[in-house]
């Protein structure tokens, strides 16, 4: 008798789960065959964390334009090359020499970032010699924007950036410049541009209030300056490292380079972490190296290899499925601890999301956004009511509605999957 019992109690449960997901997949794509999607491509994939099952899937081997969504394999990427701490210079001390060389650790001299270790380090020495010949890419992506380069959100590559290689200009009284050898190089002057395009030649209007940043022109030459600056010695560069093993000298903690790049969407911190990670495979500093690397080794079981050029998402040559983002997503829920991976995203009614996807009353959505004009994806976990962890990628391209019309259906479809599954 028991055994009918729970053999009727289990169909009952496995019904009303099989029903309640065909009802929400109904539902779904009704909305997204609508006319409300006619001049857009839409592709979203929804995968139950525990028993694989797909909930929906509509479009989700076709490819998309990612945009910041390329993040979450830079982040997969960091996850597994890089240890605890960011290799912040590989170096030789020979006699009273101390050679070093940039890993592209992005954290030095950052605004937002502890630095104090790796100065305190360099101040040990008296002299220091610079190699910065291991840089193999170019200081901007493939794909770029090339008039975005007076923009914060597209500071120049590099072996061994300082400031974030960017200048902060600030309407303090006096005016305040970082770092301080451009302070000469502000023009207060109304302009429709930030900096000129092939020099360090900066605007700031009059009547400005807020605080500024533009990118700088990096190059040889510079970095040596503001090192030589910044430590009150004479540094030199280098052509060649000496012969022997090198040591490492580490900076801050990785997790707090991951949590500023997938929250606020760091380009920089983004394309700076594949060139740390290309450095723990050899001592050249190669973005596209070590995303090969991570595709042939890490990733050889994606069923639509993605073509992936940059770090950041901001190149739209970019190309991935929300098949792809899910594969991923998936590994790392699988490998890195829940409490650790999920703040790592952007939670939905909070800081970037704060106007999206509220809990009701706990956050539901632990996601990362990629927006680029035109374009507007997301992808990450949601938490259902029932307590289920669902992973997902939703992916829209080429619409021409405003975003905030496209984001409305999207929470739609979120929350009818929250509350109901």
């Amino acid at each position: 008798m028991k055994k009918i019992i729970l053999y009727f109690l289990f169909s009952s449960l496995f019904i009303g789960c099989s029903t309640t997901k065909n009802r929400i997949k109904k539902n779904s794509q009704k909305l997204l065959n609508s006319s409300l999607y006619e001049n857009q491509f839409t592709g979203f994939l929804v995968v139950d964390s525990e028993n694989k099952d797909t909930l929906l899937n509509f479009n989700d081997k076709k490819y998309f334009t990612p945009a910041s969504n390329t993040k979450i394999f830079t982040l997969f990427t960091g996850l597994k090359l890089v240890s605890d701490s960011i290799p912040a210079l590989k170096y030789i001390h020979q006699n009273d020499t101390l050679y070093i060389e940039g890993t592209g650790d992005p954290t030095l001299l950052h605004s937002y970032f502890e630095h104090n270790k790796i100065l305190d380090f360099l101040k040990k020495y008296d002299n220091i010699l610079i190699h910065l010949n291991n840089f193999q890419d170019e200081k901007f992506g493939p794909g770029w924007a090339w008039e975005d380069y007076q923009y914060y959100f597209q500071p120049e590559k590099g072996p061994l950036p300082l400031h974030g290689n960017v200048t902060t200009i600030s309407s303090s009284s006096p005016m305040q410049v970082t770092p301080a050898y451009f302070q000469d190089s502000v023009i207060r002057i109304n302009f429709n541009r930030n900096r000129e395009l092939q020099k360090n030649t900066f605007y700031y209007g009059l009547s400005r209030k807020d605080t500024l940043e533009v990118p700088f022109k990096t190059d040889t030459s510079l970095t040596k300056k503001l090192l030589g600056r910044l430590l009150s010695k004479d540094v030199k560069i280098v052509e060649k490292m000496p012969e022997g093993e090198k040591e490492v000298a580490y900076s801050v903690p990785v997790d707090s380079v991951y949590r500023r790049m997938m929250i606020e969407s760091d380009n920089f911190l983004a394309e700076q972490l594949l060139l740390v990670c290309s450095s723990t495979l050899s001592d050249t500093l190669s973005s596209s190296r070590v995303r090969e690397y991570i595709i042939e080794n890490e990733l050889a079981d994606l069923k639509q290899q993605p073509r992936w050029v940059d770090g950041s998402g901001l190149s739209r040559y970019n190309l991935f499925t929300p098949e792809s983002m899910v594969h991923v997503l998936s590994k790392m829920y699988q490998d890195i601890p829940r409490e650790r991976l999920f703040s790592f995203f952007p939670v939905g009614g909070e800081g970037t999301l704060k106007d999206w996807y509220p809990g009701n009353p706990k956050p539901y959505l632990f996601a990362k956004t990629g927006s680029v004009g035109n374009n507007h994806n997301i992808s990450g976990y949601l938490i259902t009511k029932s307590g289920r962890t669902l992973i997902f990628s939703f992916m829209n391209n080429h619409f021409r509605q405003p975003s905030s019309e496209v984001k409305k259906r999207m929470e739609q479809i979120f929350e009818d999957i929250r509350d109901n599954y």
